[in-house]
């Protein structure tokens, strides 16, 4: 299991997101607090508090998610 520390700006970076992972044969949740969600569910995603970091849990060895998620990253963690 790997775990990043993502940020979102803005509504379109959301999308931006969701479409992305959706790409993957991989699960994705993403935390804010005491709520996790599905990542590749928009509506899960938009329901968080997006103020702040969000932590993303995703389940898979694949490198190239890593550099997909790259503009997304706050920090490791």
């Amino acid at each position: 299991m790997q775990q990043v520390k993502i940020q979102f700006y803005s509504a379109e970076q959301v999308r931006q997101f969701v479409n992305m992972i959706d790409q993957f044969d991989a699960d994705f949740d993403l935390d804010s607090g005491q709520r996790s969600v599905n990542a590749k569910a928009i509506l899960g995603v938009m329901a968080l508090d997006l103020s702040g970091p969000l932590h993303l849990r995703y389940h898979s060895a694949d490198v190239e998610i890593e550099e997909k998620i790259a503009p997304f990253l706050c920090s490791r963690g």
